[in-house]
This record gives structure tokens, sequence and C-alpha cells, in this order.
């Protein structure tokens, strides 16, 4: 962190006269409501949350019970680097450790007794641990990568991951590890790839074994949302459930755009909020969990396509008032492209969880220790992937419950023994599938009598990741704004990727600070892609830790310009973009 991050800036003089309407209870509203009390003085009795589900958290969820099944609809993997995160969960006050401790010295306690390793990433052959010490990257896939990190973002504009990169690469191990730990699909944005090698180029050295990961004790919900929600709660903010925002009245005029009311149904009620000049109003526009479709071991899980109010059809809304609240439709709009679907396992000891152990080389029942992180069945038509984290998930879990987590990324083929697609599903058809990947079917009703699997559906898990161009998600504040900022995962900022802990925590921040007028900013960029010591760890690292002939690599730069005689053809849209990867070669 700098200087100018650490700093409190002087309130605004009128600032206990102004109100805050947050649209929207997921981790950005919640970063939003905690910098504007911090950092601005603004009372929290000032602030409301306006959220259409009846708990905080949005994206970031764990319910259940022992009895009836935990339930998680996903997770997001965390690194050091996590400044936004990080800066605001140091005034947190900690879950469990008590007065005087935050979130982030509870965090780092934890994860610094059982920091994360894996022994098994990949598996195959119906439960085989597959090596996974070789990218297996050949130098002109190596090279796929270089020229992707130095192109201009202006020139991938439209493309597709599969249109740039070659069949070969999107075979590979690296690709393998990358797409499963981040969720990519093939047909999804080349944009987002090259933010995210530029975000996380210092943990390439760490992507095998998983070392570059961090857990905190309970799942994240638990971890992160309630202490923060619960400081909100004692410092006045109010949280509105049953609250589905449907338009904005606004004035617009080409210099100025000014919210002056919002309309919203409240537990089935239609309610207007008048709306000052001087009140900051913050809206997530699009959501990566809205209608989220649930089942259980008997019970297929809808795939709901039908926005019941909600995030999406408000951004729509805005978005025909002004072409500065960007396009939705260019994320929601194809559910066979943003879908997948991902089930929790309540287990209790069974062949299952021996085969865990087995694979991992750690007692999943174990207290406070992980089991490496995510293991892939790379042979799986689903593409599963599932993983023990550290244990207990839940505070009230029994000591003899381990919670699993898993998803199936190519989830519309059909299943290698189930013989079904992913979503035609039940919770135990998709057990059943993942035993036969593990070699355990002999032991199915062992498995059976011990586990409750729970599937959820998430039609938009991946939105914000279709291919996109500029103005397609809107700036935090749009040009002309005075009163209105976006926030959450479908916002443009300059160098951050989308689906991080610290990139909805920047949207929130930077809303606040823009619309009040705050000499401030959120916590800077990791700048590590401009460290020749990360740049040349990462080198190695895609040379499976072999020496690099540096010399012919540094030749070919020099005598470049920045990008364009790196790719000659990119200027011209519709260019065929597989033929640029192919210069590399």
């Amino acid at each position: 962190m700098t200087y100018y991050d650490r700093f409190r800036p002087l309130a605004p003089e009128d600032v206990d006269t102004r109100k805050v309407y947050l649209v929207g209870g997921g981790l950005a509203a919640l970063a939003a409501a905690f910098v504007a009390i911090r950092d601005a003085k603004m009372p929290g009795e000032n602030i409301t949350i306006l959220e259409m589900n009846q708990v905080a958290g949005g994206g970031i969820d764990g319910a259940g019970n022992a009895e009836t099944g935990y339930v998680l609809r996903g997770g997001r993997e965390m690194e050091t680097d996590y400044n936004c995160f990080w800066d605001l969960f140091q005034d947190v006050p900690a879950f469990e450790m008590g007065e005087g401790y935050s979130v982030l010295d509870e965090f780092h306690h934890i994860d610094d007794i059982d920091p994360n390793y894996s022994n098994c990433r990949l598996m195959h052959n119906q439960g085989e641990p597959q090596d996974n010490s070789s990218f297996g990257l050949d130098r002109a896939q190596q090279m796929e990568i270089i020229k992707l990190f130095m192109a201009d973002e202006n020139a991938l504009q439209g493309l597709a991951i599969d249109q740039y990169f070659s069949p070969g690469f999107l075979q590979s191990n690296f690709w393998m590890f990358w797409r499963t730990m981040f969720a990519f699909h093939d047909w999804e944005s080349l944009i987002e790839v090259k933010r995210y090698m530029h975000r996380f180029v210092h943990c390439f050295p760490g992507f095998k074994d998983m070392s570059v990961v961090k857990f905190c004790k309970y799942n994240q919900y638990d971890a992160f949302i309630k202490p923060l929600r619960d400081l909100l709660l004692s410092k006045g903010v109010r949280f509105e459930y049953g609250a589905n925002v449907l338009d904005l009245d606004m004035d617009i005029t080409p210099q100025r755009k000014v919210v002056t009311a919002i309309r919203l149904e409240q537990n089935g009620e239609p309610r207007t909020i008048e709306v000052d000049e001087r009140d900051l109003v913050l809206v997530t526009n699009g959501s990566l969990t809205e209608s989220t479709g649930y089942g259980d071991m008997a019970t297929v899980p809808p795939t709901i396509t039908e926005e019941h109010g909600g995030c999406w059809n408000l951004w729509r809304t805005l978005a025909a008032k002004d072409p500065s609240f960007g396009r939705p439709d260019v994320f929601c709009s194809d559910v066979a492209k943003t879908s997948w679907e991902s089930f929790t396992i309540t287990a209790r000891k069974s062949a299952l969880t021996d085969k865990i152990e087995q694979l991992s080389g750690r007692d999943p029942f174990a207290r406070k220790t992980t089991t490496g992180g995510i293991i892939t069945v790379t042979d799986s038509s689903w593409l599963l992937s599932f993983t023990v984290n550290r244990q207990p998930q839940f505070p009230d879990q029994p000591e003899d419950v381990v919670v699993i987590w898993g998803y199936g990324l190519l989830m519309d083929t059909v299943g290698d023994h189930v013989e079904k697609t992913m979503p035609e599903c039940t919770g135990e058809e998709i057990l059943r599938e993942l035993c036969y990947h593990l070699g355990i079917l002999d032991s199915w009703d062992d498995v059976l009598a011990n586990s409750i699997n729970i599937p959820t559906m998430l039609p938009y898990i991946t939105s914000f990741f279709q291919v996109r161009r500029n103005g397609d998600r809107p700036e935090v504040v749009p040009e002309g704004s005075v009163n209105l900022a976006f926030m959450g995962e479908f916002v443009e900022t300059a160098q951050d990727c989308s689906f991080t802990l610290d990139s909805a925590i920047r949207t929130g921040e930077e809303g606040i600070y823009q619309l009040l007028g705050l000499p401030k900013k959120a916590p800077e960029f990791v700048t590590k892609q401009y460290d020749i010591r990360y740049l040349a760890a990462a080198a190695r690292a895609l040379n499976d830790d072999k020496p690099l002939p540096l010399e012919p690599v540094v030749a070919r730069v020099a005598q470049h310009s920045y990008y364009a005689d790196l790719f000659p053809q990119a200027a011209t849209d519709g260019a065929a973009p597989r033929q640029l990867a192919g210069q590399a070669r």
C-alpha cells in the first residue's frame, strides 16, 4: 500500500445531511458503506442497503446444516495481494479471536499455521493422481502467452479465447490448471484472460501445487460477510431486505445525469424513495448468482432463465436511458454460454472421504487443515472439479462431518457413467458420477448412506467473462453523473480483472470516493507485472523451471514497436485472431 492509500481524508462539510442508497447487498455494497463511514465520517444511519433477498453477501454465501445438507454456491480463491480486501478487513473486528483482533489478523493466524499446498491437483483413470509437474507448453505456446501479455487491449476488442490460442495450447496442462482454477470457458473474453495474466503473473510458479492460494477458517460468508455486516449494523446502517429495485427516476441532459427517485417493490408492495441531488445512489448492475436453481438428492435443480426482477432487469432499464450505462445483454443474453452447476456434499466417513484422504495426503476430518485445494478430473466429460477446503466450513458443523464443494465446467455434455448431462441429474446422480471417476462405485451403498449432495444451477455464473468491447460495461461513475455510480463485477476498471474479492470492493469504494469528491482512491492495483523479478519467475515457471534462452526473446522484443508489429492484422476488425497466435510460432 502507498501513503495515499493509508491516509484518512477530511470529511465533507455536509456529510451529516447526505444519504447513501446502495442497491444490492453484496460485498461491493458492504465495502461502500464501510468506507463511507470510515473515510468520509458519514453517520451509519444515513446509509441504506436495499437487498432483494433476505440475506446480505450476494454471491458470497453459505447456509444449511448437517441434517439436511450444507450449501455453498461457490467460493473465490484468495492470495496475498488483495490490497482492497486486506485494507478493509484490517479494520473489521475478528469473528472469533476476540477484542483487539481484526478479520485480517484472524485470517493470517490460521493461514500461517496451515499454508496451502496441493499433493493432487489433477486426476484421471478413475481415481489415479495425474502428473502435474509440467505445464506442457512448447516454446511456441509460451510465446502465445508472452504476446498476449504484451498486447494492447484495444486490439483485443470482441475476441474470444479460442480465436487466439492454438488448439495445442487449449489442451495443455497449463490451460487445464488455469480454466478450472478461474472457471474460464474457451469461448469467453480474451481481454479478461490478459487482465488475469497481468493480475496473477506472480502466481504462475504456484499454479501446479496451489501454494499461491489462501483459505479462511470457515466459508467466506461466515468468515467475511457476517463480521462486516455486524460492524455496519453496529454503526446504524439500515439493511432493508425483500427490496427489489425496479427503476431510477433520472434527470438526464447532455451535461448532467441526476437520480431523483428510486422505485422499488418491497415485500410485494410498491414504494418510492425520493433522492436529493446531494444524495448518493450506488447500483449493483448484473449478478453472477441471480436466478439460482436448487436441487437435492432426488430433485434436479431448475434452470431459471427469466430474471425475476433484480440486478439484470434494473440494468436493462437503466441502460435504455443512456448509452454510458453499458450494454447488459452482452453478458446475460445466452445462458448456454454463462452457466455451470455446482454441488455441495455433506459427508460423514465413507469410501468417499477415504478416497479424498488418499488423493490429498491429508485427513479431511482434521480440524483447521486444508486438503490442498481443488482437484480436477481431467477425463471427466463434465470436467468435474472438487475440493475439501479447511474444515469445519461452518461454525456449527459437527466433527464427524466434512463439507465437499465441486462444480462441472462443461456440464452440457453427457456424463461418462450416468449418461445424462449434468443439468438433467439429481444430486444423487451427480454424486454417483463423481464416485465413478474416483473409482469407488463398488462402495456406492456406503457413500450413499453417508452423503447428502445439493446441486445448484447458476445460469449467470460466468457472465462477466463474456466477450466484450469498450463501453459494454459502465464506468464506476459515468461521465456527467452527479449522484449515480455502478459497482460489482460488471463495471469498467482500467486495470483490474473481474470476479475477485478485491475487484468487487474496489468498485464500491471508488463510487463513494468519487461521488463525495474525497481526495482518496481505493488501494493501488497489483503492479508485480512490471517487476522483472516476478516476470522472470513466471517465465521460468512456464518453461517448467528449466533455464530460458532469453537472448532471442530480448532481441525480438527490442526490434518491435510496442504492439503494431507483434499483431499487424489486429487493427482490422474481424481479422483471423488465431493467425496472430501463429506468428509466435
